[in-house]
């Protein structure tokens, strides 16, 4: 266990096990990290903090379920959004806890913008995060007939080349 969760208050720490309990941690990494941050804690210090006590609940921790990523799920989310879709695209992304991740966004025009799908995390027995968002992300493509951009599904890169940056432009080849 880390030795910052003793000088934490009774309150701050019945706030990050409330938090842990229902998963989630970056509340709780906050609690803790504004709790301590006068004290010289650092984020990542607060981030094994937080580490520890979903260690200590153990199987008390009622994790959220992954995102969906069947094609009609991702579909419904997709019609549910306040823009046309006009592309598909998966990012990396990465934190300390889950590593790196892929995250489905919708490249919305009209409202400009973007919109989250789906975060796919590595799960023990499952395919890798790429693997997975890709063949989902594909198939949405698909079925909305727009295109689908992972920029790059070999390697984790969260500075690659946003499809808004890599499109062909009208009148171009």
């Amino acid at each position: 266990m880390s030795g910052w969760w003793v000088y934490l208050e009774e309150q701050t720490r019945q706030q990050v096990d409330a938090e842990v309990l229902r998963d989630r941690r970056l509340t709780a990494v906050k609690a803790v990290w504004d709790a301590l941050r006068p004290l010289e804690l650092g984020l990542r210090e607060a981030e094994q903090v937080v580490h520890a006590r979903y260690a200590a609940l153990g199987d008390r921790v009622r994790y959220q379920p992954p995102d969906p990523l069947d094609t009609p799920s991702l579909a419904a989310r997709a019609a549910a959004l306040p823009g046309r879709v006009v592309a598909v695209e998966a990012l990396w992304d990465g934190d300390t806890f889950h590593d790196w991740f892929v995250v489905l966004v919708a490249v919305l025009d009209d409202p400009g913008g973007e919109a989250h799908l789906a975060t796919v995390h590595h799960r023990r027995g499952e395919p890798a995060p790429s693997v997975a968002a890709a063949a989902a992300g594909q198939a949405l493509a698909d079925l909305l007939r727009v295109p689908f951009h992972f920029p790059s599904p070999d390697v984790p890169d969260d500075e690659a080349p946003r499809w808004r940056t890599v499109r062909p432009r009208p009148g171009t080849r």
